[in-house]
């Protein structure tokens, strides 16, 4: 990978103006124009120019809250129109900002300007959801085409509304989501588990993280069998379990003072490349497979956004980073693994990997007593086939942290949906030679009963489990214009925001029915 983070290259300075654009400026070449709802046009720029193109294209005009419109004004000014209601969902918002920044972006501007109108609520609201999107879309990620172009953009200017942060939560998220992007772009050859974990490493020092690497040798050693099963196809011994500890500062207790408060655990499933092992996937399945280490990547992106914000929740984050090759070590069906909490489990089917490795990830999370666990995985296909590729699924142990799982993604702009965790499908993961079945060959509800395999490692605690189906979505989802969505850091960051208030995950241990 190149040596500098692209993450970290071009979120361009924001330049704050308190009055309202009332006149298009001679310089001004690249113009977003927010509007509230309605038909009426407010205080919104008295530019004959504008008005004149929009009476022409006046049914246009009266659909800026379904389309934005685009207009090239003579003198070079290209404007982006929209009107966005608060009462909107965030994801329709986010949807509507990124079309219209589309085409203004795509002229890689040196300069944006965004004018937002309306009472001072809605401008500050919107201004901020705007600046989020324009950063999430410049953001220069990687591309080894020999012609590539990076972003020229270095100045956003915003009129009418105010920030005294400088949209410090925006600018966060829009890191953390671009560092989760630009790991699950970077090719196998790239992003093995030991140039990963060296990465991993790197962040950890650069942001001061703790980290802690549990090796193939010491997992051998703690009897980490189910991980040690997916690994042993590699042949590098290069897999590892990775522990980076983020201490919540507190304020007025001496520089370096750390919360003592219980952690959130954030565990990542970080499969490379998945070839299904000795159950081999064909070629359309394999392809993008690089993509299956996404949901480490997601909790590295909320573990820097929670970083930059300084958030005042401690954070354990463990990372599954292995690969699923085709060897003669390779794990294969009828094996009895044991388990690190020393359940065995009878293999049923090698691509089912995901599974195992975070089991025994899992499990040492659990062995921490968090206060909450979390795990973000690409986890089944029939997640996807459930809900196709615009939302991801959520399955918890406690009704309270699958409900607050759900109003998170409402408020972030990442959908989830919650499924149930019956105790009934337990049945179709009964062995007779094992205390479980990792899977079962027919597939039939897979995203549930792979939430059954995960719930017999966490201990009881009070557990979340997110199946990333939108890690990827042909030309973009919600703010996000590329295919790699980075879906879950905002998602995220939002859940960790709504258990530190108090939204505890203290519910019944019943599945959301």
């Amino acid at each position: 990978m190149a040596k500098q983070s692209h993450t970290e290259a071009h979120f361009p300075k924001l330049v704050e103006q308190a009055d309202t654009l009332i006149q298009r400026p001679p310089r001004t070449r690249h113009l977003l124009t927010v509007l509230p709802a309605g038909k009426d046009w407010h205080d919104a720029p008295e530019h004959s120019l504008a008005l004149m193109a929009l009476q022409r294209q006046r049914k246009k005009a009266d659909a800026l809250g379904k389309q934005p419109l685009t207009l090239e004004l003579p003198g070079g000014c290209l404007t982006s129109w929209l009107r966005l209601d608060a009462r909107q969902s965030a994801f329709e918002r986010q949807t509507l900002l990124r079309k219209a920044l589309k085409p203004l972006l795509d002229e890689q501007p040196e300069e944006l300007e965004i004018a937002v109108f309306g009472d001072t609520a809605f401008r500050a609201a919107m201004a901020r959801e705007a600046v989020y999107v324009a950063w999430l879309n410049n953001a220069d990620l990687p591309n080894w085409k020999a012609d590539r172009t990076p972003s020229a953009l270095t100045r956003i200017v915003v009129h009418g509304a105010k920030s005294r942060d400088g949209m410090a939560r925006e600018r966060a998220l829009a890191e953390g989501n671009s560092l989760c992007r630009e790991l699950t772009i970077a090719p196998p050859n790239l992003l093995a588990p030991a140039s990963y974990r060296a990465r991993i490493r790197a962040l950890a020092e650069q942001h001061g993280w703790a980290i802690e690497e549990y090796d193939m040798k010491r997992l051998r050693k703690l009897k980490a069998g189910a991980f040690v099963a997916v690994a042993r196809g590699s042949g590098h011994e290069d897999a590892a379990i990775v522990r980076l500890t983020y201490g919540a500062p507190v304020m007025g207790e001496g520089k370096g003072a750390r919360s003592k408060a219980k952690a959130i655990a954030l565990v990542g499933k970080g499969i490379c490349f998945d070839t299904g092992g000795h159950n081999l996937k064909p070629a359309r399945y394999m392809h993008n497979m690089h993509d299956d280490m996404n949901g480490s990547a997601v909790a590295l992106g909320i573990l820097l956004a929670a970083t930059r914000l300084k958030l005042k929740t401690n954070l354990e984050v463990w990372l599954a980073i292995a690969q699923n090759h085709l060897s003669p070590e390779a794990y294969t069906q009828n094996e009895i693994i044991t388990a690190l909490n020393g359940v065995t489990i009878e293999i049923v089917h090698t691509d089912a990997e995901g599974r195992m490795v975070l089991a025994d990830t899992l499990t040492l999370a659990a062995r921490e007593k968090p206060a909450t666990i979390i795990d973000f995985a690409t986890l089944t296909g029939s997640m996807a086939v459930a809900l196709g590729e615009r939302m991801s699924g959520a399955i918890a142990n406690r009704d309270d942290l699958a409900a607050q799982a759900v109003a998170a993604g409402l408020a972030s702009g990442e959908r989830v949906v919650a499924f149930p965790l019956p105790e009934d499908y337990d049945e179709a993961l009964d062995s007779q030679v094992a205390d479980i079945k990792q899977c079962t060959l027919e597939g039939e509800a897979d995203h549930i009963l792979a939430a059954r395999f995960l719930s017999r490692f966490v201990d009881d605690r009070p557990w979340l489990h997110v199946d990333l189906s939108s890690s990827r979505c042909k030309g973009g989802l919600g703010a996000v214009g590329s295919d790699v969505t980075g879906f879950g850091v905002a998602l995220g960051l939002e859940l960790l925001d709504r258990l530190a208030a108090g939204h505890s995950a203290h519910g019944t241990a019943a599945a959301v029915r």
